[in-house]
């Protein structure tokens, strides 16, 4: 294998830099509401998580209780007197803690699951195949339910249960393009040439389904972060004191005729996050297409 010939495979393989990604994301409508919304979340997140809230989320107050939106309480206050809008910000950490724990373990097994069944063929893709649709025949919030309920209920445990449902989709979405894949000429040159499969997954087959990975992360996150708050309204999320979203809106769900902002805040939160990650995720699909790359 001469020095030219390694040369030519690296440069050939190597995906094309996206340099006008981010502007290519900036120019799409759904990509700038995707970050306009979620950013906004995030932020209360994050003031959150440094306790920069209003008032203390699981402090109770009874003399304010049911309090209306007003300059003292924002988004007024629940049946104890707590402050709504800082239980809302402290529901958004919990969610986004799940989530995040939740997509990256199932993005994390799925691909290698995924890119292993599209590569190593048949030996490997029919027990994998099996379990991927054992486990799709399961509708994802029964699964997750079932899976919650058996564990000591923590919000690690529920990211688990979660991670497990939302395995299968990374696997197929990865298993498709690896198969596409390994009949590039790139690929079939990478094995004449003696590459190792290590070699030829880590440099040439995974730089290539990064973009896909990329977009489902962020439409997962969506998912995840609606089936935490499913299952905390369901009383298997995060356990108390510590404010979900799934709970806030479940507790709230007796007083909505005569205290509405107390299901309207966590619902209107839960609302924004869901929709302003799935732009975003429609906003990276379009970004990160190779075939605008040409109308960069």
């Amino acid at each position: 294998m001469s020095v030219n010939e390694v040369a030519w495979l690296e440069a050939e393989d190597t995906p094309p830099q996206r340099e006008s990604t981010w502007r290519r994301l900036l120019a799409s409508r759904s990509g700038q509401w995707g970050l306009i919304l979620t950013g906004i979340v995030l932020g209360l997140a994050l003031l959150s998580a440094i306790g920069a809230t209003p008032y203390d989320p699981i402090s109770q107050r009874p003399e304010d209780r049911l309090q209306g939106p007003s300059l003292a309480y924002l988004l007024g206050t629940d049946l104890f007197g707590r402050d709504v809008l800082s239980r809302s910000m402290a529901g958004v950490t919990s969610s986004l803690q799940v989530a995040v724990v939740a997509v990256f373990i199932s993005a994390v097994l799925g691909t290698f699951f995924g890119v292993a069944s599209g590569f190593y063929g048949n030996r490997v893709r029919g027990p994998l195949n099996a379990l991927t649709n054992i486990l799709f025949a399961f509708p994802p919030l029964l699964l997750a339910l079932a899976l919650a309920s058996v564990a000591t209920r923590n919000w690690f445990t529920v990211a688990v249960a979660i991670a497990i449902v939302y395995i299968p989709i990374f696997v197929r979405v990865t298993r498709a393009p690896v198969l596409s894949l390994r009949e590039t000429d790139f690929i079939k040159a990478a094995r004449v040439l003696g590459f190792s499969s290590n070699r030829i997954l880590f440099r040439h087959v995974l730089p290539n389904i990064l973009p896909i990975v990329i977009v489902q992360v962020t439409l997962s996150m969506s998912w995840a972060v609606l089936t935490a708050a499913a299952l905390s309204y369901l009383g298997l999320g995060t356990p108390p004191p510590t404010p979900a979203l799934g709970s806030m809106v479940f507790e709230a769900k007796n007083l909505a005729a005569t205290a509405w902002w107390t299901m309207a805040a966590p619902g209107l939160v839960l609302i924004v996050f869901v929709v302003g990650l799935n732009l975003l995720g429609d906003g990276l699909r379009d970004a990160l297409d190779p075939r605008n790359e040409s109308n960069a």
